[in-house]
């Protein structure tokens, strides 16, 4: 078989197999999660994320100090392998840090890695409200949300590249500027909105195995009053400009979560 010069294909042409790849590929890459009971597309394998995942561990394990406290880790692992047993997620190597820093955040890497900050800790004033927390983290996990998040990354970035080929032949010099332009609108139109849906599908799947794990469901909605209190004077970014839905909103999800 002879092969075409690629200098010899049309840009037009190689726009129209992109295209064509594009659609296919949502087609064959969705698939039912049964923790979410939604279709998700993606294009991404789990072995190919769990190894992201562990280098970015053990970067941030060699970079970021951890708690001295021994009986704050010993607490923070007791309470996180109760929630991660109660979720039935198979095969996942759960580990639970406490970093020390004042920063009130929490994180969860593909794998089972999970860490938290001194300050989200120490703002937290009980266990269940610790677990609150985690069953959010255990939540991102369950619904594989690494996995949809950098599918669909990859499917913008494949989209654009492809549309700029299309502008530079329609808009000569001005085409990098139409591409910017479009990348801008898929993110804050796209990817923003959706990541903000993880985070509220998360907080859902987390009531559920918080309680699953023998703690309160009314221990999320009073961290995330306390959250509502330490954010204060700080302020937040516009809700449409934010990976995290507006707390007010997330307030009221979490209301109706637990007064059913």
């Amino acid at each position: 078989m002879s092969l075409v010069p690629l200098n010899r294909v049309s840009r037009r042409r190689l726009l129209e197999v992109l295209a064509a790849g594009a659609v296919l590929a949502p087609l064959g890459a969705c698939s039912e999660n049964a923790a979410t009971g939604r279709r998700q597309f993606v294009l991404v394998s789990d072995e190919m994320l769990e190894q992201l995942s562990q280098q970015a561990w053990a970067e941030l394990m060699t970079q970021t100090p951890r708690v001295s406290d021994s009986g704050v880790q010993r607490r923070l692992e007791a309470i996180g392998q109760r929630v991660a047993d109660a979720s039935g997620l198979q095969n996942v190597n759960w580990e639970f840090v406490a970093f020390d820093s004042p920063e009130v955040n929490a994180f969860v890497l593909p794998g089972g890695k999970v860490g938290f900050f001194k300050g989200l800790i120490d703002l937290a004033e009980s266990d269940g409200e610790i677990a609150a927390v985690m069953g959010h983290e255990v939540g991102h996990v369950a619904a594989r949300h690494a996995a949809e998040r950098l599918s669909q990354q990859l499917a913008v970035s494949v989209g654009v590249q492809a549309a700029s080929i299309l502008l530079e032949e329609e808009m000569g010099q001005h085409a990098d500027e139409a591409a910017a332009a479009l990348g801008m609108g898929l993110m804050y139109g796209v990817i923003l909105p959706y990541s903000r849906a993880h985070e509220l599908e998360a907080d859902r799947l987390g009531v559920d195995v918080m309680s699953r794990a023998g703690y309160q469901g009314r221990d999320a909605v009073s961290f995330w009053r306390r959250m509502m209190e330490a954010i204060g004077a700080q302020g937040e970014p516009l809700p449409w400009l934010s990976t995290h839905p507006a707390t007010e909103e997330r307030l009221r999800v979490l209301e109706e979560l637990t007064s059913a």
